[in-house]
């Protein structure tokens, strides 16, 4: 069960919120704005953080902002139905997933599931060869990837990236000069019960690609194939 920070002021929203995940085992803390909330989250980390967008004090996006800048915790946004640009803008920030409002508390604790199952592999699957799919250590020239703790190294430094981004990572990098669809990643990175479209692989793959930058300005190891996918060059 996860310790998850919830961030919204609809108390509406909290209140049922808090109590179906509360029912299924999991601790909440809530906060009604998102100067409180960051503010707690970074004084103490939880495992799984739902954020509004729409808050006083600071919204939704300048929370996830500031907490990409120190953290990549997992982070589901919540959106109103309506407001497309809000999840193109979330998923460019670093969120891990978006719930349309008004929605089901059921579909809320599947995808809650479904974002801790991929934040927390299984620590007793069995080693196989490194660098092989499947291994919980994979290293490609300057990459080194360990699923086991989802940390990544380029060149022997660390690149923060967020649940999403490294199994994404993880799959390119699994047959380096194979070309992966956007279905084929999107299969790699998110829960059967979840649909994303095109533009939020491609957000992704946009701040991975800027991470690795940042440590290394003459990066080119993932490659877009345009309108085929991408593929993982190795270096």
């Amino acid at each position: 069960m996860a310790a998850i920070t919830l961030i919204d002021d609809d108390e509406n929203i909290v209140a049922s919120v808090s109590l179906a995940l509360e029912s299924h085992g999991h601790t909440v803390k809530a906060y009604y704005d998102g100067a409180s909330g960051l503010e707690a989250v970074e004084s103490q980390a939880p495992d799984l953080v739902i954020l509004d967008v729409k808050m006083p004090r600071m919204d939704g996006m300048e929370v996830l902002r500031r907490l990409r800048q120190t953290s990549e915790i997992p982070v589901i946004m919540l959106t109103s139905k309506d407001d497309e640009i809000d999840e193109i803008l979330g998923f460019n920030l670093g969120a891990d997933d978006y719930m349309h409002k008004p929605f089901s508390q059921r579909l809320l604790l599947e995808r809650v599931k479904a974002v801790l199952r991929r934040a927390r592999p299984e620590e007793d699957e069995p080693s196989s060869t490194p660098g092989a799919a499947g291994s919980k250590m994979m290293k490609r020239g300057k990459l080194t990837l360990d699923a086991a703790r989802h940390d990544s190294l380029w060149d022997g430094k660390p690149v923060r990236l967020t649940v999403t981004e490294f199994l994404l990572l993880q799959s390119l990098a699994q047959r380096p000069g194979f070309v992966k669809s956007r279905d084929n990643l999107m299969d790699a990175a998110y829960d059967d019960q979840v649909y994303v479209d095109d533009r939020t692989i491609d957000s992704h793959i946009k701040r991975m690609r800027k991470k690795f930058r940042q440590v290394d300005p003459e990066f080119d190891s993932i490659e877009t194939l345009y309108g085929v996918g991408y593929r993982y060059r190795e270096a």
